[in-house]
């Protein structure tokens, strides 16, 4: 329902896949580094464009938390694999 109503509906299946392979590449990513640092960013972006989305569709703050959540802590652990 919230691809249609965005207007995303053609790209559903490609972020679901996304979202999917990056949770198990933040897994696998506890013993590949490199993998984690990918993951992690990935996942960091397509939450950032999550936020931006419900921002420009006028969603509210509370609406948008959960992305916001997973935008930030994806960040942290990008920023904490690479130092």
């Amino acid at each position: 329902m919230e691809f249609k109503r965005f207007g995303l509906e053609k790209f559903g299946r490609i972020i679901i896949v996304s979202q999917f392979l990056g949770a198990l590449g933040l897994f696998i990513g506890l013993w590949c580094t490199p993998l984690l640092i990918l993951s992690s960013f990935g996942l960091a972006f397509l939450m950032l464009a999550g936020v931006i989305v419900r921002l420009l569709h006028k969603d509210s703050i509370r609406v948008s938390l959960p992305a916001l959540f997973y935008c930030g802590l994806n960040s942290y652990i990008f920023y904490a694999s690479i130092t």
